[in-house]
Formats: C-alpha cells, structure tokens, sequence
C-alpha cells in the first residue's frame, strides 16, 4: 500500500518517504491527506493548546 508524506522544507507532496523525516509529515493514506498536512497540523496545534489552557485554568 502507497503512504504519502509532506516535505515542509519544499512544500511538496512524495510517494513514499523520500526525504529526511525532520523534513516531512506522515505517512498519510491518500495524496490529498497529505496535501492538507500544513492544515492539519494547525488545527492539532491548536486543539492541544486549548487543553493546555484548560489544564492550567484548572490547576
């Protein structure tokens, strides 16, 4: 089964890990996902710092 990466370093989307992984995001299941990848890991970002705030709102 193919996996597809995001390479942050040159916006593009690899077949396959073909660059360094400090490099790249994945692996994600279909092309699109991984084009996609800069947006969904914003919006991880900011649902852990949502968390975060809550913890310490309660701590």
């Amino acid at each position: 089964m193919t996996q597809w990466w995001f390479n942050h370093k040159t916006g593009e989307v690899e077949e396959g890990p073909q660059s360094l992984g400090v490099d790249r995001d994945g692996p994600f299941d279909t092309r699109e996902q991984a084009e996609h990848a800069p947006q969904i890991a914003a919006e991880r970002a900011r649902a852990w710092a949502n968390d975060d705030a809550s913890e310490a709102d309660r701590g």
